[in-house]
């Protein structure tokens, strides 16, 4: 019996060859080629994401900390306004937790018609004037539904806010240019889509951004200087470069330039849709999206009624497929999709699974349902 991983969207498995021979090498690189590897390495991930200037790319131990130095270094001011999707991760509802406590009105989207987020209700609040940051996830890490995030951006810059991407799940799955896009912060994680290890990410900030962040003596001062803040935040305030995990992530982002990984994601869309289009025969099933399967990641997140998730995953995995059953780290999303009592069990698709996986996951899971 084969195993068939499909938690995809929680860590990419297995990890392309490249990428772990990058990381072994890295372990073992002499370290009077640290300082030069790290240069070439960093413009690496600038040139993957259309950045020019690579000192406005930080690079971090992941979203999480991308996201809480992007969220919280800012010059809040009481009254304030932060909007967010209802489908966000706990990595952008806890910073925007705290900086409510400093009399910032924290403002969420609901889904709209057919979408997972309404643009009309995001123009309304918008048009208050009020608003100094829109931050929301490019995609939704439970159910794989993609936000109109070049919609929310214009519209964020039209009523003179600034917009934050977490692009956490279509990185690797879509071509992001920062400067097409103009996003004024995004953050992203390698060891998603992007097919790197865990340890590393990044937070880019534009040039027009100036942020308030606490300016810690990392190195000794220039003729004399001193500053309460800085610009944007530095590695003092995220952590160390995981210089393994960011040679992963340079292997990762050539391995999926290769001509035969072009079509990845219209792969990946057909096994879910043949994934779900099985999932129909059985009543008991509900399928929690926004959006059509061919429009999402590949992504299903479900619940069966009548049926605990934790005993059923536990028995899936027992039958050879691993999925994701619970919360996902998105309270705030399962609250949106009703889900928040129970959590859903989530199938998610990647490069690493061949054109059998789905058939062979559905199979067991109807016997495991039976």
């Amino acid at each position: 019996m084969k195993d068939v991983y499909l938690n995809q969207a929680g860590t990419s498995w297995p990890k392309p060859e490249p990428v772990r021979d990058a990381v072994r090498e890295a372990l073992i690189a002499p370290v009077d080629s640290w300082t030069r590897r790290l240069a070439e390495q960093h413009e690496a991930v600038c040139r993957a994401f259309g950045i020019v200037q690579p000192e406005r790319l930080l690079l971090t131990p992941g979203a999480t900390s991308a996201l809480s130095a992007a969220i919280l270094d800012h010059d809040w001011q009481p009254g304030d306004q932060l909007i967010m999707s209802s489908l966000e991760h706990h990595a952008a509802v806890r910073p925007a937790e705290l900086v409510a406590t400093r009399g910032v009105t924290v403002t969420t989207i609901p889904p709209g018609d057919g979408a997972a987020l309404s643009v009309d209700v995001l123009k309304a609040e918008l048009s208050k004037g009020k608003t100094r940051l829109v931050a929301i996830t490019a995609a939704s890490n439970v159910t794989g539904d993609i936000l109109p995030y070049e919609e929310v951006v214009q519209m964020a810059h039209e009523f003179g806010a600034l917009c934050l991407i977490d692009a956490s799940q279509i990185a690797g799955w879509m071509p992001i240019d920062v400067q097409a896009l103009g996003v004024d912060l995004l953050a992203f994680t390698a060891h998603k889509a992007m097919q790197g290890v865990w340890g590393v990410g990044g937070l880019y900030v534009a040039p027009t951004v100036a942020m308030v962040s606490p300016n810690a003596v990392c190195e000794l001062p220039k003729n004399g200087e001193t500053r309460s803040c800085a610009p944007m935040p530095g590695y003092c305030d995220v952590g160390s470069i995981d210089r393994a995990a960011l040679a992963g992530l340079v292997a990762g982002i050539a391995w999926l330039s290769e001509p035969e990984n072009e079509d990845r994601l219209e792969r990946a869309r057909h096994q879910v849709r043949l994934f779900e289009s099985r999932l129909r025969a059985f009543d008991s099933v509900v399928i929690h999206a926004h959006t059509d399967a061919m429009k999402r990641l590949p992504t299903i997140a479900l619940t069966v009624e009548g049926r605990d998730l934790s005993a059923l995953a536990e028995e899936l995995a027992t039958a050879g497929v691993i999925a994701s059953a619970g919360f996902q780290c998105a309270a705030q999303a399962h609250e949106t999709l009703g889900t928040h009592a129970s959590g859903v069990l989530r199938f998610s698709f990647g490069p690493g699974n061949g054109p059998g996986d789905a058939e062979w996951a559905v199979e067991r899971l109807a016997r495991v349902l039976a």
